[in-house]
């Protein structure tokens, strides 16, 4: 069992502030493929204050007290409990371990959705990387955009700046710009309106096959100009943007039912208060993000957990990005190569649980 130096004796005589904590339910792991839990993204931690915490695990280890990180071995499939404290609080996860065949044999179609994050490309370049490993399924994504950054064989609807709501509405009859998608390329025209037709969609784009599985990473546009001073305003942000995305996966189930369906949690952003003030000088902070990013993946987990019955699944994105190594220093949100990795890993993560779930 793997436990940080820190004892309870220490944290009561300290009185150190309580935190609250957030897990995903399950973090996914394949042998050969690292994963970690950052402590300090599962933590709402308040600028300044100290605070101490406590991971047990019977598999993997504790770096600097700082993180748990695992590269899982063949021999350690099967699901672990990771318990996490801090102050007098505690919360658990289940560490699932995939066999790394899972799906080894299939071939798989996946379309990824999602904004700038994914327009960048490196996280869908990851996931492509990893599936061309040996004994996994043939992989093909689906999309319609291939940015410059993108390897050969990605594609991806991933946009920068964009929004639940713009996939349901975006529509420029002009011309689109170069490098930038004008209309939502789910939206199709039915007498002279904008209409949402995912079955269209797939008809015309995907040669008419379904995704096996289909990934979205949204909510930071939806939700970043929050006021984090009010709490109605982050609530009202939130409420919306779920009200947007049931709108569009309702178009998915619609169109196709078997598609499996991850929801990205929204990733924790950079620790670093320089990075914000970079981009937005004064106007958003980190504190500030941090509050309505934590929220964020709160609601995400309570609103579209436990719907697996629907082909509506949690990925566990919100955790494991470390937010200093994984993130430049002038950039607040968008990660470098190493943090965009470990998102792209998450998401391998859970689709070769699903992959090996299917085989059962």
């Amino acid at each position: 069992m793997i436990r940080l130096a820190f004892t309870f004796a220490f944290l009561a005589i300290t009185h150190l502030p309580a935190a609250e904590l957030v897990l995903p339910k399950v973090i996914y792991a394949v042998p050969g493929v690292p994963v970690s839990i950052v402590f300090r993204n599962a933590a709402l931690i308040e600028p300044e204050s100290s605070i101490s915490f406590s991971c047990e695990c019977k598999i993997g280890e504790v770096i600097d007290n700082e993180r748990w990180t695992l590269t899982a071995t063949d021999n350690q499939v099967g699901d672990h409990l990771l318990k996490l404290k801090s102050n007098g609080t505690e919360e658990s996860t289940t560490i699932r371990v995939v066999p790394k065949s899972a799906g080894s044999g299939r071939k798989i179609e996946l379309l990824i959705v999602g904004d700038s994050l994914t327009n960048a490309s490196k996280y869908p370049n990851e996931i492509s990387r990893l599936f061309s490993r040996k004994d996994n399924p043939e992989l093909k994504m689906l999309g319609t955009h291939q940015p410059k950054s993108a390897a050969e064989n990605v594609f991806h609807e991933g946009y920068g700046g964009w929004t639940w709501n713009r996939f349901n509405t975006r529509w420029e009859p002009k011309e689109p710009q170069v490098g930038k998608l004008g209309s939502s390329p789910f939206l199709v025209l039915k007498d002279g309106e904008p209409s949402l037709d995912v079955h269209k969609y797939i008809e015309q784009n995907c040669d008419g096959r379904k995704p096996d599985f289909a990934t979205f990473l949204l909510g930071i546009n939806d939700c970043f100009h929050a006021d984090p001073d009010n709490p109605e305003a982050i609530t009202a942000k939130i409420d919306a943007m779920i009200s947007e995305a049931e709108t569009l996966l309702a178009a998915f189930r619609k169109a196709s039912p078997e598609t499996e369906i991850g929801i990205c949690l929204t990733p924790a952003a950079n620790d670093r208060d320089g990075a914000f003030y970079a981009n937005y000088k004064d106007r958003y902070t980190r504190w500030g993000w941090r509050r309505i990013q934590f929220e964020l993946v709160k609601r995400q987990l309570d609103h579209f957990g436990n719907r697996e019955a629907e082909n509506i699944f949690v990925v566990p994105t919100s955790v494991g990005i470390d937010p200093i190594a994984g993130y430049p220093h002038n950039n607040g949100v968008h990660p470098n190569e190493a943090g965009y990795n470990e998102i792209g890993a998450e998401i391998f993560g859970w689709l070769k649980w699903r992959l090996a779930e299917k085989a059962q």
